[in-house]
């Protein structure tokens, strides 16, 4: 049985109607786990993780807030619908579950955190629902059209999980579902400061569900090489940006990659607190209290 947060209702909620997001019905249902009572805030996990990520977060806000934490479309106990086109892992198709999902619940606004991949679906979701993101949270990440453009020479290495799952179908697909835990487990221990945040069994969670979810991990990875920069350079050229309030947590990624990481938030959000941590990249886990209090100062802007 997946492991998820003590004390939260674990329920099954429909996404999108449609591959597209919009038309047609796809059937697609995310699993979600949902606690608290107050203003609704929307939390998404990274890779190589599930909603389990935010078990201490969520805890923390509980008592102010109602607090969704879905598996996005394609991980964790959610529905893993075949990638027929590229719209399928679109980050607007995954917003739009979102939305979805939320709107079952009841809230047709609300609050939005998403930490890695999360944080990319987190971004599109506030570009494509101005009128349903109340406010945005980013934890570690850039956005997509910006991510491609920072990582460069052999820089670029830190990110090679990027280019290989951006590969035509196949290939990336079988080197990983050939050895999952030695890929999966990878990042776990080279992206965490404090392994001691990651205890065994939550460890052993996130490389049973991620083990289970290689083809649709791959596919939304995939997408962010493809039918997501189009839209994010779509909305570029078309001068959009975050109407909401928006706060960026995230480490030194541009002392160490050469780029000014708040100039790049700041062009799409001009409502920005960006913040550096000296937490690892699974900040949420390793300094909850840090992120449960950059959010509610997030939430009270």
């Amino acid at each position: 049985m997946a492991l998820t947060i003590p004390g939260f209702d674990h329920l099954r909620l429909p996404g999108a109607d449609g591959a597209d997001g919009a038309d047609g019905a796809d059937g697609v249902e995310l699993a979600a786990a949902v606690g608290g009572s107050g203003s609704p805030v929307v939390l998404l996990h990274g890779f190589p993780q599930t909603h389990l990520m935010w078990r201490h977060v969520a805890e923390r806000l509980a008592d102010g807030h109602t607090v969704i934490c879905p598996d996005l479309r394609g991980y964790g106990a959610s529905d893993k619908p075949t990638a027929t086109d590229p719209e399928v892992y679109a980050k607007r198709t995954m917003a739009a579950d979102v939305v979805s999902l939320a709107a079952a619940l009841g809230h047709e606004r609300f609050a939005l955190v998403g930490h890695d991949r999360g944080a990319l679906v987190a971004f599109r979701a506030g570009l494509d629902h101005l009128e349903t993101i109340t406010h945005l949270g980013i934890l570690d990440a850039v956005p997509t059209l910006d991510m491609w453009h920072v990582l460069r020479g052999v820089s670029a290495a830190v990110g090679y999980h990027l280019f290989l799952m951006a590969q035509p179908p196949g290939l990336p697909e079988a080197m990983i579902a050939g050895s999952a835990d030695a890929f999966f487990g990878s990042f776990l221990d080279a992206w965490a400061d404090d392994p001691t945040a990651l205890p065994e069994e939550v460890r052993a969670e996130y490389l049973r569900a991620s083990a289970a979810a290689v083809t649709s991990i791959v596919a939304d990875y995939r997408a962010s090489a493809g039918i997501d920069v189009t839209h994010d350079q779509a909305d570029l050229d078309a001068g959009s940006q975050l109407a909401m309030p928006v706060t960026v947590v995230q480490q030194d990624w541009g002392a160490r990659l050469g780029f000014d990481a708040a100039a790049v938030w700041k062009a799409w959000a001009p409502d920005l607190d960006h913040r550096l941590t000296r937490a690892g990249h699974f900040m949420a886990e390793e300094a909850p209290d840090e992120i449960a209090a950059a959010i509610q100062d997030l939430l009270a802007r």
